[in-house]
């Protein structure tokens, strides 16, 4: 079983990369959904509330991913403090179940897995995977992407400061892919990746 991670900057086209190898017949871990349970079991919550009140929590009584974000993100948290609070427990919660996962995936004969974790290197998680995949993209392009979900040029900016460096992570890849032309184009680039890379 060969285990493919996906790094890039925010909006670089990540998910579309793990799509397509999901098309070939790879399994996707997504890290944000894992964590997104994670954060809904009674413990996390509890350790979350006793950190930032109330305020974090939705009408039903669950956290609020948006709400958690917009104060892990407030300019008034520069210092990256709330952000390694929230990792520092997540980080380990996530790992743990991706182990399992592998393992169980590997006794099945899945031939390959792909762990979509936009924090994938900030994690030490580079040891789980055999490839390492960089989507490189323009900040152009990275900035029409995120446009749906509203945010500015400062929003990408403020919280790509606070991961790696991109120019770190496409150094610690083994493979770059760049996104930079059509879906169709994006296609054939990771084929030619899986073609020369997962054991037939």
């Amino acid at each position: 079983m060969h285990v493919i991670g996906i790094v890039g900057g925010i909006a670089s086209g990540k998910s579309t990369v793990a799509a397509e190898l999901t098309s070939l017949g790879a399994v996707v871990l997504d890290a944000d959904q894992t964590a997104h349970d994670m954060i809904s079991q009674p413990e996390v919550k509890q350790v979350l509330v006793e950190r930032w009140g109330e305020s974090i929590l939705n009408h039903a009584g669950e956290p609020d991913r948006q709400a958690i974000a917009d104060h892990v993100f407030s300019p008034s948290n520069a210092d990256n403090q709330e952000l390694e609070f929230l990792e520092s427990l997540l980080h380990p919660l996530v790992r743990q179940h991706f182990e399992g996962e592998l393992k169980d995936f590997s006794s099945q004969g899945t031939v390959a897995v792909v762990i979509d974790a936009p924090l994938l290197l900030e994690a030490g998680w580079k040891d789980l995977c055999d490839s390492v995949i960089f989507v490189e993209s323009s900040e152009e392009n990275r900035a029409e992407r995120v446009g749906p979900r509203g945010w500015s040029l400062d929003e990408i900016s403020r919280r790509e400061a606070a991961q790696m460096p991109i120019d770190e992570k496409q150094r610690q890849a083994t493979h770059v892919i760049r996104n930079s032309g059509s879906r169709a184009d994006l296609r054939a680039k990771v084929q030619a990746f899986w073609d020369s890379t997962i054991p037939a």
